[in-house]
């Protein structure tokens, strides 16, 4: 057992090892990418993350050719002259660490279209009309019966086709636009693989025209976008105010009630107007002369009761402002 422990130790330890110093990939570009015909010229370009001593190029995983680098190069070429169809096929490129040692990992693959003009271009069809509304549901129809073993949707501005698609018995296929809005307004054209061989293409066909119709503004809404912003936020801000109301009402409700319970408990001093005392100072250094004033308050008592209050006496001040 001990044996083997080792084993499986040393055995990670390489792995993790190999990993440490595993290379980035690198990547592989076409010059032209698109619009390639028979018989034209083709540059591959294998972009470098690393300074290499070498990089190889490999056609459908075979290898094809080597290019001896210096530290200064950040990418290879490899030119293909006179393209045949046995040259639309797809492509990797790798290299050899000149400062890390190690190979890298072969870059992700990139496909030769190439267009052969001798094949008939497929036909094209739009359904139900070139102008339509926004939310329509579009089919367009490409056919070849006799050559087309997989068809695809172009739109003028795209480098790569937007579908593809399998026909059917007839040699027809039916690419649909589900609820179109202005962005797939454009021109479309399709083309077909040929069946039997390699990438090779058919011509592009001839064009329709889609027109997306945006939908009419609704009468009186001027203000679009900003003006459904402005009614949230003012919204918001009167509910807020609403809340703080209700909630300061509350707060003065709960209050009033705790004083009306406080004033009706037993013992509770009376705060009537005739039992409170007004007595007003001296104000000032100087001698004055003070006049008690008193007020006689009616009682409510019948006469001859032990309980009726002293009338309240109230002292007021009054200051003689001539010479003593």
């Amino acid at each position: 057992m001990a044996p083997m422990a080792v084993a499986l130790i040393l055995g990670w330890c390489l792995v993790a090892a190999s990993r440490a110093q595993q290379l980035p990939r690198p990547s592989l570009s076409l010059h032209p990418s698109q619009g390639v015909s028979l018989g034209d010229n083709v540059t591959l370009r294998c972009h470098l993350p690393r300074p290499a001593a070498w990089v190889e190029l490999y056609k459908e995983g075979k290898w094809r050719s080597r290019k001896e680098m210096d530290q200064e190069q950040d990418a290879a070429e490899f030119s293909l002259t006179g393209i045949k169809q046995e040259d639309a096929v797809r492509y990797q490129c790798q290299y050899q660490g000149l400062e890390q040692p190690g190979t890298s990992e072969k870059s992700d693959p990139v496909e030769l279209l190439v267009t052969d003009d001798r094949y008939p271009p497929p036909g094209i069809s739009l359904s139900p009309k070139e102008h339509v509304e926004m939310g329509s549901n579009i089919t367009i129809q490409c056919w070849n019966k006799k050559y087309g073993a997989a068809f695809l949707l172009h739109k003028d501005g795209h480098s790569a086709p937007i579908q593809h698609q399998e026909p059917d018995d007839g040699g027809t296929v039916t690419f649909t636009l589900f609820g179109v809005t202005p962005a797939d307004s454009g021109t479309y054209r399709c083309s077909y693989r040929i069946g039997g061989c390699c990438l090779l293409f058919s011509p592009l066909g001839d064009n329709v025209t889609l027109e997306v119709i945006p939908r009419p503004a609704i009468p009186g809404d001027n203000g679009g976008a900003s003006r459904d912003l402005v009614a949230v936020v003012v919204g918001r801000w009167v509910a807020a105010i609403v809340f703080i109301i209700i909630l300061t009402i509350s707060v003065l409700l709960v209050a009033q009630r705790r004083q009306m319970q406080s004033d009706e408990r037993p013992g509770a001093t009376s705060r009537s107007p005739e039992a409170v005392q007004f007595q007003v100072f001296p104000g000032d250094s100087e001698g004055l002369t003070y006049a008690q004033l008193q007020a006689v308050t009616p009682s409510t008592h019948p006469h001859g009761t032990s309980t009726t209050p002293e009338p309240p006496t109230i002292y007021a001040e009054v200051g003689m402002g001539g010479p003593r």
